[in-house]
């Protein structure tokens, strides 16, 4: 299993250093208690620290299907312990993502930990509207100098959300780039390997008229946007310590790592970390599976199941995602009433001047997965997501006629497919 702090690099579980030493790459200075590489900007001692700091949180994310022990050069994983041996066309996938700007605004607030989650949401919900089980998970941190509290909060905040979607941390690295990033600078990337069975890949391929289009509320603004609002609040001369008028009903959500602040700022209201969808989803299409093999019901090479495809609402909003997973020739026809915007982002609208088109090209506005299901599955959508503590919304239907909206978005994301048409007015 391979955990490096590559300052050098150092094994982030056992917390050896190998590489670059100088005992491997010339004659070390043995009078000098300053390492060179040290005076270069690189401190392997902190990335030492910073591993001892992490180390239980990664354990605590692997089971018995991660194999081999540390210090290794990669991460091993048992594919028989996914299951992959009784599957009849076992499929991998793969997902890498980061958190964008988001960093910018936890470097601002000195909140770390929180920035995990954000990845883990981004990647591994990445894999969630194929139907794909997410196995494992590497990272990869960049900073300008190791701060080994820093670095180890949002390790720590990865372990965690890997812990709540079940996906083992198997390996990951942090390079200090003296030089390169600024002192306080870092930015941090994963990618996600999971599996699902051929004939219960979820998909475009399934979606036909008449499915029900069902949203998932959203923490807050996950983690898109983010280059719009620093522009907003800079531009407003705003602080992030700063508390939003309670004219717009900003309160921290179900779960929220910032419910107990005796003041919820700003800050807090957008530095919410992402929310996890994949249980959620990977439950429902198993009982989906169950329910259309108990009606006999066959798609082709398929199996049946009452769901037939989520779409994960990151960069680019609501329709520029939901277009990735309607077939040509349909059209999702979606009504922006049917759920009432969270008021982070009126606040932000207002502050910036930013109309709704932008809007909502730009942020979720409190959707951040949509499931297409067969009709008579809307009442278990509904009522798996409520029990999970997650609003849902019956926003839509698939159709096969004219689309009728005042917006018609299709053609995103690179995908040739169908059109989603917005139409109504939002609830504020």
């Amino acid at each position: 299993m391979n955990f490096e702090v590559n300052s050098g690099a150092t094994d982030a579980i056992t917390g050896g250093t190998t590489g670059n030493n100088p005992r491997e790459n010339g004659t070390a200075n043995l009078t000098n208690p300053v390492n060179a590489y040290a005076r270069a900007g690189v401190d392997t001692q902190a990335g030492d620290r910073a591993v001892e700091l992490m180390k239980t949180a990664v354990q605590a994310t692997q089971g018995p299907e991660v194999l081999g022990g540390t210090g290794g050069f990669a991460g091993l994983y048992d594919a028989s312990a996914a299951g992959m041996t009784t599957m009849r066309r076992p499929l991998l996938a793969t997902s890498t993502d980061g958190v964008g700007t988001k960093i910018e605004l936890a470097k601002a607030m000195r909140i770390y930990e929180t920035i995990g989650q954000d990845l883990v949401g981004m990647v591994v919900d990445d894999l969630t509207p194929a139907g794909v089980r997410p196995l494992f998970m590497t990272d990869y941190i960049a900073c300008g100098r190791v701060v080994p509290q820093m670095i180890a909060g949002v390790v720590e905040g990865i372990a965690r959300a890997c812990q709540a979607v079940d996906c083992a941390l198997v390996a990951g690295e942090t390079a200090e780039h003296p030089g390169v990033l600024g002192v306080a600078d870092f930015d941090v990337a994963g990618a996600a390997t999971g599996v699902v069975d051929a004939p219960r890949l979820l998909g475009p391929q399934r979606v036909c008229a008449g499915d029900m289009v069902v949203g998932f509320g959203a923490s807050g603004l996950h983690s898109n946007g983010y280059s719009l609002v620093r522009r907003i609040v800079a531009d407003a001369g705003v602080a992030w310590e700063s508390s939003i008028p309670q004219s717009y009903g900003v309160v921290a959500p179900h779960g929220s790592p910032f419910a107990d602040s005796a003041d919820y700022s700003l800050g807090h209201a957008c530095l919410e970390p992402t929310r996890l969808y994949s249980r959620l989803c990977l439950d429902l299409e198993n009982s989906g599976w169950l329910a259309a093999r108990q009606a006999g019901d066959f798609v082709g090479e398929l199996d049946g199941n009452r769901v037939h495809a989520f779409a994960h609402v990151t960069g680019g909003g609501l329709a520029a995602n939901l277009c990735r997973v309607i077939p040509a020739g349909l059209h999702a026809v979606v009504d922006r009433s049917t759920w009432q915007v969270p008021g982070i982002f009126r606040y932000l609208m207002d502050l910036g001047g930013v109309d709704v088109t932008s809007a909502e090209d730009t942020w979720n506005l409190g959707v951040g997965m949509v499931a297409l299901v067969h009709p008579d599955f809307v009442p278990a959508t509904v009522q798996a997501a409520q029990r999970a503590g997650m609003e849902a919304f019956v926003m839509g239907t698939v159709s096969d006629g004219i689309p009728a909206g005042e917006r018609l978005i299709s053609g995103t994301k690179g995908v040739s497919g169908g059109t989603v048409a917005l139409r109504g007015e939002y609830r504020y």
